[in-house]
């Protein structure tokens, strides 16, 4: 143990970090939180994105491990809450608060801005390794800002995406670094850091097993014979095991002891059995399983959902915009903040792997970020680091080939340059103006409802919102921002959808499934349901809800969140419940359409795009085509805060319905179906059925309704 620890001291005394390599950290660290203050300025001009004095966070995700702080802060949470409790970062940020003695909102606000911007480290530590700090510099400059990083890293958007590509280049960096100096010493950098970003995100498993597989075919190509990176991918593989942490930290720790003592150990039959051992752990702990689970999700998005009783559920993934497809020009952008940057970054890529062929065991990153073509925006922010050095690359190239003899000349074009490259960055960093994810209005109704529920009691909405309330109102969801498949979101989607009754049914019966699934283990909740009730047949069941179907007694209260915002997102909440679930077949899109941009003229009131409302109101244009309207609603609040509609009838044959919402400068088009859903009659009419509802808040941002039964 005294000759490994005299070895590492060693190793440490030679690490080679210069003065010069600190001080351009601090200034790339410093420009990267500097340049997401910007929004801090902008954002407290708005009071209304202020809660309790400190603005709010702009990401829903975010409430998650807010509320897992929350609650190790208060050192408890409610059985089966969801709560992130224990989390990476709900632990990392229970720390800061308890260490700084912040406010917990405070830390929310400002850990984004720190933690991402050590971006600037591992690309200047690896430009160290290739002995060219200005590689590493403009690279720094460029990708701790670029687009899609600053965009899920910026001021205010607490999640783990602050440090979802700082670990993985500390460990190419590791890698980097063992490949450039050939130590044993080396061998532990990557682990520590595979280990770390285990710990913090565990979506990363697809990243690490892509890195370490190119890191197995750059070792099989360059360094077959070198035993010193078959010890390295005996370790990551270690590292990445589904094992006991401790007993990974065991393991690794002792080949790292006896690797640096023992010098009988560095033969192949040793090596290479450890190796064998290590595969044999990876496979038999499941190691496939979490890459097969990515591939289905992102790349294979277009497969329903199918439960072991073949029913077939809307699939999430086809609603989320981050996983959308891009096109090439803004996925060029989101990477490196233009086209032309990104031909240059793409360039220097190249020639850099081509100088320092080590630099493609990088190549994962830049693998992932590529995907964002098929997978969607999320996968961008991969690739950013990789393809800035590649841009810190062809810099120094240039000014290589143009053998500048004035060093002041060739700095001042080596800034220049990078002036040039962070111009349309800086242009978006101004414009990309977010919003916190509620306002002022919209939390002084959740914490008026934290005050009013239990934190047994549930509260029904659509899974945006669901964080965010946890932390607000300390209550349950039925479903949120990690609980989202198409089987969770079946039942919230058809109690606001369906007419009271029928909703009403779904709700209790979907709390309290919920609740004893907890237990019982038993499934998909609908299955259970349809068990207890004998029944054989999903569209027969559903029919029932709302004519007199037995439902359990109740165990707690059930509220309904219905936000104003909820009305832009309506059309796509109906797409997980309008379906066949035997066939998995839509039943076709209800007539919703909302128009807030408008104007009068002489034939009525004009939407544009050949939508007009006729001045008598009796017929529509919907994309110039003539419909008949059965009823216009005129929905406003009079003197006494009391919602009150007017209503003129035209053809009782129709089944057009117009809805002006006066109060919020809305029009509103549909059909029947979703005339008489439960969202629409209790948000825009406050029309409740007082045997099954009861109002508890009725704000113009949200209303809240508590259920009877």
């Amino acid at each position: 143990m005294d000759k490994s620890f005299k070895i590492l001291t060693s190793y440490i005394k030679n690490f080679n970090l210069s003065t010069h390599l600190f001080l351009l950290i601090f200034i790339a660290f410093s420009f990267s939180v500097l340049a997401r203050f910007y929004w801090v300025s902008w954002a407290s001009n708005f009071a209304i994105f202020f809660w309790d004095n400190t603005l709010m966070i702009s990401t829903n995700d975010g409430y998650a491990f807010a509320e897992g702080a929350r609650d190790m802060l208060a050192g408890f949470h409610q059985e089966n809450d969801l709560s992130y409790f224990g989390s990476s970062l709900s632990t990392l940020t229970f720390y800061i608060v308890k260490i700084f003695g912040i406010k917990l909102e405070t830390a929310m606000l400002y850990m984004s801005v720190f933690f991402s911007s050590l971006i600037v480290v591992p690309i200047l530590l690896i430009a160290n390794e290739y002995k060219n700090l200005k590689i590493g510099f403009v690279a720094a400059l460029i990708a701790s800002v670029a687009n899609s990083y600053y965009n899920r890293t910026m001021a205010g958007y607490y999640d783990t995406d602050m440090l979802v590509i700082v670990l993985p280049m500390f460990i190419i960096w590791g890698l980097i670094r063992l490949a450039q100096n050939r130590q044993k010493a080396d061998l532990i950098i990557a682990v520590i850091f595979v280990l770390i970003y285990n710990w913090w995100y565990l979506s990363g498993f697809s990243l690490l097993a892509m890195t370490i597989a190119i890191f197995t075919l750059y070792t099989l190509i360059f360094e077959r014979k070198n035993l010193l990176f078959y010890a390295q991918i005996a370790l990551l593989l270690i590292a990445i095991a589904n094992l006991n942490f401790y007993l990974k930290i065991l393991i690794i720790l002792a080949f790292y002891t006896l690797s640096l003592t023992q010098k009988n150990l560095w033969q192949n039959r040793f090596i290479f059995g450890f190796l064998a051992l290590c595969v044999a752990i990876f496979a038999l702990c499941g190691g496939l399983k979490p890459i097969i689970f990515q591939l289905k999700f992102y790349v294979f998005r277009d497969v329903s959902e199918l439960n072991g009783l073949s029913f077939k559920f809307f699939n999430v993934n086809q609603t989320i915009l981050e996983s959308g497809m891009v096109d090439f020009s803004l996925f060029c952008e989101r990477i490196s903040g233009s086209l032309v940057v990104f031909f240059i970054s793409f360039f220097g890529l190249l020639l850099l792997c081509f100088k320092h062929k080590n630099f493609c065991i990088s190549l994962g990153m830049i693998l992932l970020g590529f995907l964002s073509f098929k997978s969607g925006l999320r996968f961008t922010i991969y690739a950013v680091p990789v393809m800035a050095m590649g841009f810190g690359y062809f810099v120094v190239w240039i000014l290589e080939i143009l053998n500048i003899k004035d060093r002041l000349l060739s700095n001042i074009l080596y800034v220049f340059l990078a002036i040039l490259a962070l111009y349309p960055i800086q242009n978006h960093i101004k414009e990309y103006k977010i919003s916190p994810v509620f306002v002022k209005s919209e939390v002084e109704i959740l914490n008026q409802l934290k005050g009013i529920a239990g934190r047994e009691d549930y509260v029904l909405t659509w899974w945006d919102y669901g964080y965010p309330i946890r932390f607000y109102s300390d209550v349950k969801t039925l479903i949120d921002g990690g609980k989202h498949l198409g089987r969770d979101n079946f039942a919230v989607s058809y109690a606001l959808s369906q007419n009271q009754a029928k909703s009403a049914d779904m709700a209790r019966l979907e709390v309290e499934y919920t609740e004893r699934n907890f237990k019982e283990r038993f499934g998909v909740n609908l299955a259970k349901m349809m068990s207890d009730a004998n029944a054989t047949n999903v569209n027969e069941y559903l029919n029932t809800l709302g004519n007199g179907v037995k439902i359990p007694p109740k165990t707690r209260e059930i509220y309904y969140y219905l936000p104003d915002r909820m009305t832009y997102i309506y059309p796509t909440i109906l797409q997980f419940s309008r379906l066949d679930l035997n066939s998995g077949k839509s039943w076709g899109d209800p007539l919703f359409l909302v128009f807030e941009s408008y104007a009068q003229n002489e034939k009525g009131i004009d939407f544009g795009g050949g939508n007009i409302l006729l001045n008598d109101f009796s017929t529509i244009l919907i994309n110039r085509i003539n419909l008949s309207i059965n009823t216009f609603f005129e929905v406003k609040t009079d003197e006494n805060d009391k919602v009150v509609t007017l209503s003129v009838q035209n053809d009782p044959n129709s089944n057009i319905f117009v809805v002006f919402m006066r109060d919020y400068g809305r029009f509103l088009v549909l059909d029947e179906s979703m005339l008489n859903s439960t969202f629409i009659q209790l948000f825009v009419f406050e029309n409740y059925d007082e045997k099954l509802f009861e109002p508890v808040i009725l704000q113009g941002a949200a209303k809240v309704y508590r259920l009877k039964i």
